[in-house]
C-alpha cells in the first residue's frame, strides 16, 4: 500500500530554535498516525509544514504521489488536505450552514454556490446529519457559529474537515477541552474517518486517545523523531518515557 502523505528529511528552524530535523513520516490509507511529543517538540510545526503555513527549510512532503513542498496552501487543500487546529476557526460573523459550506467548497467537492442555491443541497443534508448524530448533537444552521459552546465548535471543526471529502487530515488536540463524552465523539469521528479511507495524523495529549486509537506513533522531541512505532512499542521505549518523565538521575 502507498503512503497518502509523506515527509522525508523534513526540516524547520526559527532562528537557533530546531522545530523539526530530518523527520520523516509516512501516513497510510484509513490509518491514524499519532505524532506525539513534550510541548514545544514540534509537533504543530510539522501540520503547519504540511500544510503550507510554513516553508520548510530542508526536505520533502509527498501528498498524492505529487511534491507539495512549495505549493501554496489553497492547493494544498483543493487536492484533499484537510485540517483543525487547536482553536477552532470559523468565520465568527456568519452562520453554522455557511462556514460548513466554505468547507464543502474548499476541495471543489460541491461548491458554495451550488450548494446556496441548493443544486446540491439535498447531498450535503443528508451527509452533513450523519455526520452530526455521530458527534451527538443537533443545531440551527441559520444561527451564527459563535454562539455554539467551546466543545460543540471542537466537533464541528472536524464535521467540517470531513465534509470536504479530503484524502488526509491532519488533526490538532481535538480532545483539549473536551468533555469525556465529547471526547468519545471526536473519537467516533476519527474512527468513521478511517472507514472512509482517510489518512489522518493525530496531535494528542490525552495518552489514553492515542495508544487506543492510533495504528502508528511518530514521536518528536526537540524536533526530532525519537521512535517510531505501534503503540504497545512506543509506550515501553526509553527514550519516550526520558522525554516525558526526564531522565533518571543517579
Amino acid at each position: 500500500m502507498k503512503p497518502v502523505l509523506e515527509l522525508n528529511g523534513v526540516c524547520k528552524s526559527f532562528g537557533g530554535v530546531v522545530a523539526a530535523k530530518d523527520v520523516n513520516i509516512k501516513v497510510y490509507p484509513g490509518a491514524i498516525r499519532g505524532l506525539i511529543g513534550p510541548n514545544g517538540a514540534g509537533k504543530t510545526t510539522i501540520l503547519n509544514l504540511i500544510s503550507g503555513i510554513y516553508d520548510v527549510d530542508g526536505g520533502t512532503i509527498t501528498f498524492l504521489d505529487k511534491d507539495i513542498t512549495r505549493m501554496p496552501p489553497y492547493n494544498r487543500a483543493r487536492m484533499g488536505l484537510g485540517r483543525t487546529f487547536q482553536a477552532p476557526r470559523f468565520l465568527q460573523r456568519s452562520s453554522i450552514r455557511d462556514n460548513l459550506l466554505l468547507g464543502t467548497d474548499l476541495c471543489d467537492q460541491m461548491g458554495f454556490f451550488k450548494s446556496f442555491l441548493n443544486k446540491k443541497g439535498a447531498d450535503f443534508k443528508k451527509e452533513l446529519e450523519e455526520l452530526m448524530e455521530i458527534a451527538g448533537f443537533s443545531l440551527e444552521e441559520d444561527e451564527s457559529i459563535s454562539g455554539l459552546p467551546y466543545g460543540q465548535r471542537k466537533l464541528l471543526e472536524i464535521v467540517r474537515s470531513m465534509l470536504t471529502h479530503p484524502k488526509a487530515m491532519l488533526v490538532d488536540e481535538p480532545a483539549a477541552g473536551l468533555n469525556n463524552t465529547e471526547i468519545l465523539k471526536a473519537t467516533a469521528l476519527l474512527k468513521l474517518a478511517t472507514t472512509r479511507d482517510i489518512a489522518v495524523v493525530l496531535i494528542e495529549h490525552s495518552m489514553d486517545m492515542v495508544m487506543n486509537n492510533c495504528d502508528e506513533i511518530t514521536v518528536l522531541n526537540f524536533g526530532r523523531v525519537i521512535c517510531d512505532d505501534i503503540p504497545g512499542n512506543v509506550s515501553k521505549d526509553k527514550q519516550v518515557i526520558e522525554a516525558y518523565l526526564g531522565k533518571k538521575r543517579n
